[in-house]
């Protein structure tokens, strides 16, 4: 009972992580931000590897699920620290996020809730021919707190996922144990107690 409720919730917490991930993984497309769109690329494939390995058994899979789960949580608090700035790190800079291909920022700076884009004419000269300059005001949220509470959902979901990932391996663990102590007679080549016949046969003789 205690393992099949532990691998529903952590089949659960992967579904949630698939739909938030795939959810960001678009918005990332949009704003060009290439190193986020490869690293959610390889968190939904390793949740799709925890999740089957949940529903079938695997602790392996599972176990590599877990570990990657402390690098994604890592990754996550980085993207929390670059949005706020803290120490060094800047979100104006190109090479972290975009790998200075684009000048791009994220996708909410122009489309967060209440956000009015306003272009502006004639453009600065320092300005590139094929991007637009332009005027951002009434936000009600600024990007980067957008941006912080999507990465904070990802660390509180991989949390959980990695709390319910080390638990579903020590239960299949443990399933795994007292299957082989049953089946370990049968190694031994032990067999039951089998009924002997007490009839015993006596000759017939045939009279002509």
């Amino acid at each position: 009972m205690g393992c099949c409720s532990g691998r529903c919730t952590l089949a659960f917490i992967c579904g949630m992580q698939l739909v938030s991930v795939l959810e960001r993984q678009v918005i990332d497309f949009l704003g060009y931000q290439w190193a986020p769109i490869l690293t959610n690329f390889i968190h939904i494939i390793v949740v799709i590897l925890g999740l089957f390995g949940t529903i079938q058994f695997r602790p392996r899979y599972v176990t590599g699920y877990a570990a990657w789960l402390v690098v994604w949580m890592t990754w996550n608090v980085f993207i929390i620290c670059f949005y706020l700035e803290v120490g060094d790190l800047s979100r104006d800079s190109d090479l972290v996020l975009t790998f200075n291909l684009s000048m791009h920022r994220s996708w909410w700076m122009e489309n967060g809730p209440g956000c009015r884009v306003t272009p502006i004419t004639p453009p600065p000269s320092w300005a590139p021919e094929d991007h637009r300059y332009i005027s951002i005001s009434g936000c009600l949220m600024d990007f980067q707190f957008i941006e912080v509470a999507h990465s904070s959902l990802q660390i509180l979901l991989a949390l959980m996922g990695f709390i319910y990932a080390c638990y579903v391996v020590k239960l299949i663990s443990e399933e795994e144990d007292s299957f082989d102590f049953i089946g370990g007679f049968d190694s031994y080549g032990y067999q039951g107690p089998q009924k002997t016949s007490h009839l015993q046969l006596q000759p017939m003789y045939m009279s002509k």
